[in-house]
């Protein structure tokens, strides 16, 4: 079985974390998002994974090479964004005209996929949607489902109070090679708003209902999210190898302590909290709901809550970084300054004063 990973996207509204390094390479507890999705298709079966890229391309090549978790990677390179539906064109001649699978590189779940590859088979029809209940529909795509399974309504990002039901489309698909005939060559296409309305409308599309694991990536919210999913599956605090924690600092689960980190004296870790490799924190610290970067250092007696800090980010002395806020790459932050809520701090920026409204600062 092939699957097909669409990874080209910019991720915009993660920026400027995105700016250095594509999306699917952000740390979540000891490794990248990409690797949470990889291990559960080489678990679900999956022998080669076709990653559709176009956004720092280079990067994820380097990253993944041609294996990983026994998977065979080949690489399908736009020259500009083709959307959802273009990609899945333009990787035809690699996915050997049999029923394949299509994830949105900003996905995290853990479902059955040899369930869902059966369900499709057993239905017959075109295409597959993996859906999931949420409490608010209205970010993605609502579907409302026959006795059958059948999709006779799918309606992408509907307004609150109309959606068809609380089930959305996951982002993850199998789609029969006749599902080629239905895309549009040479153009950027949404498979989710021009190709699957039609295949509802010719009942050729079915929706399989999961309750497990999923979240997806597209905020910092949404991050911050899954980094906390993830964290609560290692059930306590996860230390890497070399991370050295003072005894008076006090680390709340769940939490993971990357290699070579530092926590001084005093200081409070977590809960919810993701410490990458080499991170340095001084005494007296307060880090809650937060991810930060490797090489990052948070000076003596600096919070940081519900926040992003980029890889070697520098926070001198009593520094506070609040709600939403991202800290991009190499950046610094100077004695005694407030980030407020939702500020953005591009890379390689020295901030001297308090940010106390929400904005990027470039």
């Amino acid at each position: 079985m092939k699957a097909l990973v669409l990874a080209g996207g910019f991720g915009t509204r993660l920026r400027p974390l995105s700016c250095t390094r594509p999306k699917m390479l952000f740390p979540i507890g000891d490794q990248p998002m990409m690797d949470w999705m990889l291990k559960n298709l080489s678990q679900g079966g999956v022998d080669t994974v076709v990653m559709a890229v176009n956004y720092m391309a280079e990067a994820l090549v380097r990253y993944l090479g041609p294996t990983k978790y026994d998977l065979g990677i080949i690489y399908s390179r736009e020259q500009r964004p083709l959307g959802t539906g273009g990609p899945i064109k333009k990787a035809r001649d690699l996915l050997n005209g049999e029923p394949f699978l299509v994830l949105n590189g900003d996905v995290i779940s853990d479902i059955d996929v040899r369930r869902l590859i059966e369900y499709h088979k057993a239905k017959g029809g075109l295409a597959t949607v993996a859906l999931t209940p949420v409490s608010d529909p209205s970010r993605f795509g609502a579907v409302e489902l026959d006795w059958e399974g059948r999709i006779t309504r799918f309606v992408e990002k509907p307004e609150k109070g109309k959606e068809p039901s609380n089930l959305i489309n996951a982002g993850i698909y199998v789609l029969d090679p006749k599902i080629f005939d239905y895309i549009p060559d040479g153009r950027a296409v949404s498979i989710e708003r021009e190709v699957f309305p039609l295949l509802a409308n010719e009942r050729k599309l079915f929706g399989f209902e999961f309750h497990g694991l999923w979240t997806d990536m597209g905020t910092p919210d949404d991050y911050l999210k899954a980094n906390q999913i993830i964290l609560s599956k290692y059930e306590g605090v996860k230390m890497g190898e070399g991370a050295k924690v003072d005894p008076s600092a006090k680390i709340m689960a769940p939490c993971y302590i990357g290699p070579g980190a530092e926590i001084g004296a005093d200081s409070l870790i977590g809960p919810n909290t993701t410490i990458c490799d080499h991170v340095l924190i001084g005494k007296g610290c307060r880090i809650e709901n937060s991810i930060l970067f490797p090489g990052a250092a948070v000076g003596d007696y600096s919070s940081v809550k519900n926040a992003i800090l980029g890889e070697n980010a520098i926070l001198e002395r009593w520094v506070k970084v609040e709600s939403g806020s991202l800290i991009g790459d190499y950046s610094m932050i100077h004695d005694g300054v407030t980030i407020t809520d939702g500020v953005s701090i591009c890379p390689s920026k020295e901030v001297t004063e308090s940010i106390l409204e929400r904005r990027q600062i470039m």
